[in-house]
């Protein structure tokens, strides 16, 4: 089973004041489609706050990053830009399926890519927006982290 690290993105949260209503639901997401939840982190909106927890989670580690929160148009959101600051290589293919998993997925600014052995993706912030866009790609996350691991292509 892969590993997976959730990341919520999200001020209020990240003080106390609001309950983290998507990193649960993508969660059980996540283990549903075999995803063995490793770790978890809350931080605030900001560059440097996601710049720098992505590239922590990230780091030495092989297997699906998932954040949640920060894409949308709100002068807050701006998890697609700090994610970009450390990705390694983009994958467009992973964005454009998730933003075409809803219609209002095409508000989601999200990217994904890789970050060492490690392929991040980001998600709207809403429960049912975090799942829809998971549940778009899920199919082909396993092979992808294979490989990213050197696996040969099927």
């Amino acid at each position: 089973m892969p590993d997976a690290k959730i990341l919520t993105v999200s001020t209020s949260t990240a003080a106390g004041e609001r309950d983290d209503r998507s990193g649960p639901e993508l969660a059980a997401a996540l283990e549903a489609h075999g995803f063995t939840v490793v770790g978890w982190r809350v931080v605030a909106d900001g560059l440097e706050p996601v710049a720098d927890a992505v590239a922590e989670l990230a780091e030495a580690f092989a297997g699906l990053l998932v954040t949640t929160g920060g894409t949308g148009f709100a002068p807050s959101d701006v998890t697609p830009e700090a994610t970009s600051r450390v990705l390694d290589r983009y994958a467009p293919g992973l964005a454009e399926a998730m933003r075409a998993a809803s219609p209002l997925g095409r508000l989601s600014r999200g990217v994904a890519g890789t970050l060492g052995t490690c392929l991040v993706l980001n998600v709207p912030g809403s429960p049912a927006g975090a799942v829809e866009s998971f549940e778009a790609v899920a199919d082909v996350l396993a092979h992808a982290l294979e490989l990213m691991a050197g696996g040969l292509p099927h």
